[in-house]
Parts: C-alpha cells; structure tokens; sequence
C-alpha cells in the first residue's frame, strides 16, 4: 500500500540553534572540522551511527536535547563562533586575480559522480572523489563555477563478504529526504523540473541542489512519478544496468545538464566535461544555439568547442564508453535533425576512425573533436592518451596531438587527520588551509620537530589500528561468528608496528595481490619478532568483474592462515570515512598497477599529506613526483608485454624493498625512539610535494590555462549576434575545403652543416597556399635531436615570418638558436592560424615540408 499523501516532519530548532540547519545542510563540514566538533558533541553516538550525516542527525536527535543545548552556554559560545566564521567563509568576496568580474566567466563542470562526504553515497571511487576535491578548492578559490552530476537513488553497491571470501552487493536506497540535499524550486515553490527524449518518449528530470561551500552542485534525477517505471530507474545506480542504460544515463547528464542550467537561468562561459560520461552536452549546446540564436550547425560547433575543456581519466579502454551503433540510431537519429546534420555525420564525430562502419560511436572521440582544449590527469598519462588516440588526428606526430596534461591534486583539508592539521596549524600558521598550494608555507614544515612530527603520526596509526579493529570485529558478528572470533579480532595488528595501507578499486590492472605473489617470502618479511609489519587492505571490485572478485577471495583465505593472522586485515565495505582513516594512519601507502594503466591515484597524494611515505610503482602521479628521499619506486619505470613475467620481478623487487630499505629504516631509532632517517622522508614529502599535488593548484591550473582562454573566447565569438562564431566556421570552411592547396615547395638550407654553441641557424622555406592567405597559416620550423634513425628523439617550434611573396609562392624564414650540442635536425610544417583558433590542432590539418 502506498501513500496518498507525502510529506517532511523536521526537526522544530529552538531559536537560538536556528543557523544548525545552514550549517547541515552545507557540505563543508566535511572538511572545516570544527563544524563537525558541533555536531559530534550534540550526540557522540547518534553522529557516528548517522555516518556523519548531519541532517539526518537532527531529524533523530530528541527534541528535549535541543532544548537543553538551547540552554548550554557553552555550546551557544561554539555554535557562536563556528557559525561566524562559515558566515565569513561564505560571503568572502572573490579575489581580483583573475578577474572574475569580467562579465560573464562561470564554469559548469560536469561529472558523473562526486564523491564529496561519506553520507552522500553517490560516488565509486577516484573520479568522484576527484570531482568533489575540484569544487571544494573552487570553493575555496571562490571560482565561479557549477557542478552537474547525477542523484542515483542506490548510488555505488555496498559490499559484503561471503563465508568464502566472495564479494556480495547490497544497494541500499538512499533516503534524499534525510541528506544534506534540497530540491530545487521555482518561484511559485514547484519543483524544477526539465526533460529529454528516450526513442521520442519524454522523460521528466528533478534537479537538486547540494551546496558546497560557496559552490553549487546540481544534480539530476528519473526517479519521479510522472515517469514511466522503466524510465525511473535511469538514475537508480551508478554504473549499473546494460549498455542502453548507460547511454540513457549519458543523455539525462549531458543533454538534461544543459537544459537544466538553462532552466536555473544559469549562463555558463565555459563547459568542463569531466570524462566522456558528459560528451552529450556539447550537442546540446549545437542544438540550442541553432534553435535560438539562428547560427548554422559549423558555427555553433565552432563556438562549442572553443569554450569547452575535456579530461579523459582512463587509458583502460573499458573506461572509454563505446556503444553499438543501432542503440546510438534508436535514441539520436532524430535529435540530429535538430542538429541539422546527417545521422552518419554524427556517428563520425564519434569514432576513431570516421569512414569505418563497424566502428561503434565512442564518446571519448566525441568529447576530443568538440573540445577546444584536452588534458590527461598526470605527466604521464598526457603521454599515454596521446598514443591512444593518435589515429583521430592522421599525419600528427604523437607528441603534437591536442591532449595536454594537468595532474590531479586532493583537497588537503579534507584529508587531513585532525592531529596533523592541529600540527600545522602550529608550525605553519592558522591560514595554511588557504594556501595549502603555496611553497613558502610548506617551507615552515622544516620547523616542525622531529618529536612532535612522529609522535603526531602514531597517534594516527593507533587511532587506525583502533578503528581496523572495531571495523573487523563488526565485520564478523554481522557474518554470525562466535563471540572468541569475534574478540579475537578486537586484539588484530599492533599499534606500533609497521603499517603498511593498500585501498582502491580492485580492477585487476591494479594488481591488489603483487604483494601476496610469494606468501612464503611475505611470512619471513612480516614476522621477525624485532620488526613486525601488518597490512591494511580495503576496496570493491565492480559487481560485473569476477577476477577482481577472486583477488579480494585470494587475500582473505591468506589472511585467515595462521601465519598471517593479525597481520593482514580487509576492511569491507570501503567508503571516503574507511578511506581517511587509512591514508592518516598508514606508515606506507602502497600501489601496485601496471604500469602505464594507473592514469594519476590519487589516493598516495592523500597519504603523503599525512606524513605517509609511497612505496609504488612509477606510474600515474608517482612518476612525476619520486624522489629517492620522498619514498620509494617499485621497478625502473619499464613496460612490459610479458605480464606474468612483470608480475615476478615487480614482486621480486618489492620484498627486497620492504626486507632491505623500508623495514630497517622504520625500525631504526636513537635512544629517544625516534626513526630520524623516516622522519625526514616524511618531512621531504610534506616540504616538496604536498605544494604541487593539491586541488588548489589544479584547479588554479585550469583556471589559468583553459577556463580563462575560453570564457574570453566566449565573450568575443558572441559578440554582434554571434558574429565572431558565424566568421569563424566560414573560416574554417575555407581552410577546410582550400587546404589541398597548400605544400612547401622548397627549404633553403645545407645538409652537415656545423655550427657552435650559440649561434643561429638560418631557416628559409618557400611554401604555396592556393586559395589561403598568409593571415590563414602558421609557418613553423620544427627542429631538435635526433635518434640513430634520424627520428626526432625532442624537438621544438619556432615561428616563421612571411618576408616576400611571387608568382603565388611566398617566402617564409627564421632563426634557430643553437643552444645544445649533438646531432640535430629540423624541418618545416604549416598548420592553420595559431592566432584564429584556440586549438589549431583539433581541425586535423598539417602540411609537412
């Protein structure tokens, strides 16, 4: 039976309490702990059993408590000055560099998850944990920027083990109605709502509003009565259902994001596609600007792409969505007639290769050729994109193609235990928090004493061990042991021993059980009664993958062996709150993938805030960030095609580290019990790395680099009814249809020539434009070392200046300096304008000498 009638009780706030439900219903309390300190001394149980959940919490605290508080001169005194400075936090006016007061410059920023705080559970793991660190540091940067992303009713599965060691899913449905969640209302007090088409049948989408800090997020919801049931369930879980629900869910965010912003009145400058999951928006944006603005279906791409940024996460290709062309044809052959373009025209901007007809449409492709700018999320994985998808741009060098990178970073307040923060606080001053991507204010780390360093992190790791412990033996009564395994466990690890942490998705590329590959070796190196070393292990295989399944089974039925009990423990049900104790209390941070297949993990950048040391392989972040006195490096940074092979000398060469370098060293003390020579490798971390991997230089880096450049775009291709779009696609039609006609005819130049350090190297090419001007191209010299084939080993470009035209063949030159020594070449290439485009590399023409 069901009910007629709907409606909320909540909770009647005596008065002087009033400004708690702002502070609920705020998500920085996930990282001002302060906000948290409030509501934890309401109740200390009910905040734990609410899973730090604030709403909820006074939906169930007693109303005789609140009105007992209402009389607390002392929590009246907290509550006074915790809500004083989230006021000033709030309505702090944003800084002048850049100037965002230039008319308009927002960001929407679209993902399909955020993981922002434990009790919103609509998130799986790095991306959304990534999202949700990039609008904290927005907040924090008090960037004009909004999020979009989906309300999944059973958000990510929560796991459980069988008897057996088998992974098993629940979804638990999450209740809105007690989260830090709000519908969003018109102003007659409805609730806004817009819709998309599923095969030309309407489908009605709820929007929500979760505020965090003073950055809005808004979110995307089926699950309402006016739809059909079927359709209901579209945001029902993250990354659940077939094929077609997924695409389904790709059209509610792209599509359904852009009308919703549109309905909030919200005008966004730039568009920031976070994984292909949102590529659908850029059609939107064509579609719009065609129905409203009259512009053709060239000049509204030409003005999307120019204020569009995407960053693709995985170089997994079952991370890159692909989908069979006949569902693609079901749900989108008639919205292209909106676009104003062929069926098979749109399935070409969705694959590699544009004339394959048995290729699928593949949104990572759609996102790369309607984005102005595209970025890797480390050094490394920049490189590896562009490998991957060389073939979108045939006659490009590799290291030329459009994808650049930004290495992700983590938000350090909200990942910071509240011992270190308290240290840092001390020693690097009040405001560290603010400034945490500021070198100078890591500098003070130096001041810290050794003492104070290490005694602050074991209080972390017993904290851990203390919560493992608790986790563990929860874990078993819920399993129906006896009550002896039950108090057994509540005896696991040991507070001083080397703690060594391992948590993350266990996708098999991962390789969670590198560690456990010679178990007899594992016993020796864990079990030395002078130097004991225990492992902490969480994370979820996806629902679908069977060989992650089996790797969580291997590691439970080792971690049952006599040999290794109390020394290995999993952790079921990994979340954000499993995921903060480990990395604040963990003494090594360990990561195994294979390399190049980690795209940054972020996880060791949230250990290292905390004092603890990576011992990973060189792959994502770790690559660009290794330094021999931060840490150590499994491997040389090798690929191998011989997995098995790999998996030997990886594991090999992972014992000899723990046996010979990281468990001598921890163990190494003076007479004060001190491991000076650990202490100072966290120290180094602290002092050189936490400066660079952080959110707030990430998205310090996008602003400067991509979402500036675009809202500027913006702001001139919209000028004049859209003039500058409308010049542009008749621009690039020319070049387009004009760019046969260009060759270079000849370079003035001598084979063997020497010259020394210092001097310039005259460079002169005679090229033919056909139909184009010299204001149409960039004439580049492209020169540097070479290999023993004669391939450019580097290189570098220069710009050519036009000095003289006849007879239709103009005359470019320059000056190559002469600053290193060796074998060296150059040669000469002409792309479209550099000064028309934002990307001149994304229209996929270039003419080599």
């Amino acid at each position: 039976m069901k009910a007629k009638i709907k409606y909320n009780v909540t909770p009647n706030l005596p008065s002087q309490l009033d400004v708690l439900r702002s502070l609920a219903f705020n998500v920085c309390f996930s990282w001002k702990g302060e906000i948290g300190d409030l509501f934890q001394r309401i109740d200390p149980g009910l905040w734990d059993e609410c899973k730090h959940n604030p709403v909820a919490m006074l939906g169930l605290v007693s109303q005789g408590r609140l009105n007992e508080l209402s009389r607390d001169q002392g929590f009246l005194t907290q509550l006074e000055r915790v809500s004083q400075d989230y006021k000033r936090y709030i309505s702090q006016p944003r800084s002048s560099s850049p100037d965002f007061s230039e008319a308009p410059f927002q960001v929407a920023y679209f993902s399909a998850e955020f993981g922002l705080t434990e009790c919103l559970p609509v998130y799986s793991g790095g991306l959304g944990v990534l999202s949700g660190d990039h609008l904290k540091s927005s907040s924090d940067l008090n960037v004009p920027l909004v999020g979009v992303g989906l309300l999944y009713q059973e958000g990510y599965f929560s796991q459980y083990l069988s008897s057996d060691g088998w992974q098993m899913e629940s979804y638990p449905v999450n209740d809105f109605a007690n989260m830090p969640v709000r519908v969003v209302r018109d102003k007659e007090g409805k609730a806004l709502t817009v819709s998309v088409k599923f095969k030309g049948q309407s489908v009605h989408i709820l929007i929500w509003r979760i505020d965090v800090g003073r950055v809005s997020l808004f979110m995307l919801d089926t699950n309402i009565d006016i739809n059909p049931p079927e359709f209901r369930k579209t945001t029902a879980q993250l990354y659940g259902g077939d094929r077609e629900m997924r695409l389904r869910q790709e059209i509610v965010l792209g599509i359904g994001g852009v009308r919703a912003l549109r309905a909030l009145g919200i005008e966004a400058t730039v568009f920031h596609m976070n994984e292909g999951h949102s590529a659908f928006s850029a059609l939107e944006r064509i579609s719009i600007l065609r129905r409203d603005k009259g512009l053709s279906f060239d000049a509204a791409r030409e003005f999307v792409l120019s204020t569009t940024v995407f960053t693709t996460h995985t170089p997994v290709p079952a991370g890159n969505d692909v989908f069979d062309v006949n569902l693609v044809r079901a749900y989108f052959e008639e919205y292209t007639k909106e676009l104003g373009i062929n069926f098979k025209v749109l399935l070409g901007y969705g694959r590699i290769d544009p004339w394959n007809e048995n290729e699928p449409f593949g949104m990572t492709p759609l996102s790369l050729r309607l984005s102005a700018h595209a970025n890797g999320v480390s050094r490394l994985h920049g490189k590896v994109s562009k490998a991957m998808w060389q073939k979108i741009w045939p006659g490009h060098p590799v290291e030329d193609l459009p994808i650049d990178y930004v290495t992700n970073g983590i938000h350090v307040p909200t990942w910071i235990s509240r011992e270190m923060a308290a240290l840092f606080n001390r020693y690097l001053g009040p405001d560290w928090a603010e400034d945490p991507d500021n070198e100078r204010v890591w500098t003070q780390v130096e001041r810290i004493p050794s003492t104070e360093l290490w005694l602050t992190h074991e209080r972390c790791r017993e904290y851990l061990v203390g919560f493992t412990r608790f986790r563990l033996a929860e874990q078993l009564k819920r399993r129906g042991y006896s009550d002896i395994e039950v108090q057994a466990a509540r005896e696991v690890l040991m507070p001083d021993a080397l703690t060594i942490g391992f948590a993350r998705r266990f996708a098999t590329y991962k390789r969670a059980t590198l560690l456990f590959r010679d178990p007899d070796k594992l016993e020796r190196i864990v079990n030395r009664p002078e130097s004991p070393v225990q492992i902490i292990i969480a994370g979820k295989a996806h629902p679908q993958d069977n060989e992650g399944k089996q790797l969580i089974k291997k590691i439970l039925h080792l971690a049952r062996e006599d040999r290794f009990r109390g020394r290995i423990v999993f952790l079921e049900d990994y979340n954000l709150n499993i995921a903060q104790q480990l990395v604040t209390g963990s003494d090594v941070w360990l990561n195994t993938p294979r390399r190049p297949l980690e795209a940054c993990g972020t996880s060791g950048m949230k250990a290292l805030a905390n004092g603890s040391i990576n011992l990973s392989v060189l792959d994502g972040w770790w690559d660009e960030g290794y330094h021999p006195s931060f840490g150590w490096a499994i491997g040389h940074g090798e690929v191998f095609s011989n997995y098995d092979a790999q998996d030997d000398l990886e594991s090999r060469d992972l014992y000899n580290l723990l046996e010979k370098e990281v468990v001598p060293l921890f163990y190494q003390r003076g007479r004060d019990g001190i491991p000076r020579g650990w202490v100072e490798r966290m120290r180094a971390g602290l002092r050189h790395l936490c400066p660079i991997f952080n959110a707030h230089r990430m998205v310090q880096e996008y602003v400067n680099r991509y979402y500036s450049p675009c809202s500027q775009r913006y702001n001139v291709l919209c000028r004049d009814n859209f003039h500058g779009a409308k010049e542009l696609a008749d621009w690039r039609h020319k070049l387009m249809t004009s760019w046969q006609g260009v060759s270079v005819q000849e370079l003035i130049g001598s084979h063997g020539l020497e010259k020394t350090v210092g001097e310039e190297l005259d460079v002169v090419a005679k090229v033919k434009l056909g139909a184009l001007s010299t204001e149409d191209v960039t004439v580049e010299a492209y020169y540097g070392r070479l290999d023993q084939n004669g391939d450019f080993a580097e290189r570098k470009t220069i710009p050519l200046s036009f000095t003289e035209s006849s007879n239709d063949v103009y005359t470019f030159s320059g000056k190559i300096p002469c600053r290193d020594t060796g074998r060296l070449g150059y040669t000469v290439r002409i792309t479209p304008s550099q000064d028309r485009l934002e990307n001149r590399f994304t229209m996929g023409l270039i003419t080599w000498a």
